[in-house]
């Protein structure tokens, strides 16, 4: 009835079988192109002549738009993972809900931009499997300072971070803390290090002491403090210390076997792929960068902390099995440092959320999500400033910090009202 519906409204129809050649003309010269060959039950992506048409059209490129029904033929609705050949989508219109696959892995980067038609489902529909937080909500995580506040109240941020060898991840990591607001930032590390640091950042506090010694709501450890045996001591300090600790790069292979939720890992796929290597168990990158919602919750659940995978879609996961996906980022940020930009955004905002216990719940989501969102909450941030900054050309990682300072500020300016 469909098929005659639209013969009958002018439409014409080209069989594919037999006829490759002349239907990759048509396709490649088209002002629109729809892609309904596979719909959210599809398994295993395109098969025979239409894997070879898609193929073609990856190859020669298409002169209009595409939009894709559901899902970009060819990835999995659920975990976002592509298989074989998949039509790069400028729009996808999906029904009923927003399919988890269009967040995350392949599929976010496939889908284009994502509209939801409702199609009456309401509460039929299951649970959220993930969410992805909007700069709109932005303002419930992110803790202002009060007319009481002073620097101590206001958070202080613990840093071990950068080695001889690395200097500069520390001050890209404390740069990014200040940007992002803080009472105190309080650096340990080498001599040549907190020289460099003092003299980017004088406000900086920096010694070479004890974790145990130094009064912090916070620590961010590891951004280039490989091979420096101090700072090595220092991140393992940090992380037994009970508090709330961001832990990246070079202090991810001191984890040991279980820790709090309020340990927060910040690893790419490669680290992650460590991660488990350490532990008796070989998955290799590539496969984790085509799941990465299921290794990241694997981890969580095995480590007992927050994870943040790192990728063109950033995946935090709560060991309580919450997930958040963040495609905020730009291809831009895929640079030297930006993770330890990333790290120190994070740092800070834990560091002057832990009066906020109640972080999670503000988006109505458990307790020990509380982690997970304020990780999501940076992921975000690090991403909007990144496309801000990429708007004047290729990024420059150390330039990120101004636009972190203005990202806040624009998503502070004028947040919805409660009963928006």
């Amino acid at each position: 009835d469909a098929l005659a519906a639209f013969r009958a409204a002018g439409g014409r129809v080209e069989r594919l079988t037999g006829n490759l050649d002349r239907v990759l003309e048509r396709v490649v010269a088209a002002d629109l192109v729809i892609d309904g060959i596979l719909g959210t039950g599809g398994v295993g992506g395109l098969r025979g002549e239409a894997a070879e048409l898609v193929t073609k059209v990856n190859v020669r490129g298409t002169s209009g738009r595409v939009v894709a029904c559901d899902v970009p033929s060819g990835v999995n609705a659920d975990t976002g993972a592509a298989s074989g050949e998949v039509l790069a989508a400028d729009l996808t219109v999906t029904f009923g809900g927003l399919k988890s696959g269009l967040l995350v892995g392949a599929g976010a980067r496939l889908a284009g931009r994502v509209t939801t038609i409702d199609i009456g489902l309401g509460d039929t529909l299951a649970e959220p499997s993930l969410y992805s937080l909007e700069p709109s909500e932005f303002h419930l995580l992110y803790s202002q300072p009060q007319p009481a506040d002073h620097k101590y109240s206001r958070g202080v941020l613990g840093i071990a971070a950068g080695s001889a060898l690395y200097p500069g991840a520390a001050v890209l990591a404390t740069g990014a803390a200040l940007a992002t607001g803080v009472g105190m930032v309080r650096f340990l590390g080498p001599d040549a290090v907190t020289t460099l640091i003092n003299t980017v950042h004088p406000e900086v506090v920096c010694s070479q002491g004890a974790v145990a010694d130094s009064h912090v709501q916070a620590w961010l450890v590891g951004p280039g403090a490989t091979e420096d045996p101090s700072q090595r001591q220092r991140a393992r300090d940090a992380i037994a210390s009970g508090l709330p600790t961001v832990v990246d790069a070079g202090a991810l292979p001191l984890l040991p076997e279980r820790v709090g939720s309020q340990v927060i890992l910040t690893p790419h796929a490669g680290e992650l792929a460590a991660l488990f290597e350490r532990r008796g168990d070989t998955v290799e990158r590539d496969v984790i960068e085509s799941e990465p919602v299921a290794f990241a919750l694997r981890a969580a659940e095995e480590t007992g902390a927050t994870v943040l995978l790192k990728g063109n879609t950033t995946v935090v996961a709560a060991p309580d099995g919450t997930v958040f996906s963040q495609a905020d980022a730009t291809p831009w940020l895929a640079t030297a440092g930006s993770g330890d930009t990333l790290a120190g955004i994070l740092g800070a905002l834990v560091a002057t959320n832990t009066r906020n216990s109640d972080a999670g719940a503000r988006l109505g989501l458990p307790p020990l999500s509380r982690w997970a969102a304020l990780a999501a909450a940076a992921a975000m941030l690090h991403g909007l400033a990144g496309q801000r900054a990429a708007k004047r050309g290729p990024i420059v990682v150390s330039e990120l910090p101004r636009h972190v300072r203005l990202v806040i500020h624009e998503l502070l300016r004028d947040p919805p009202r409660a009963d928006q």
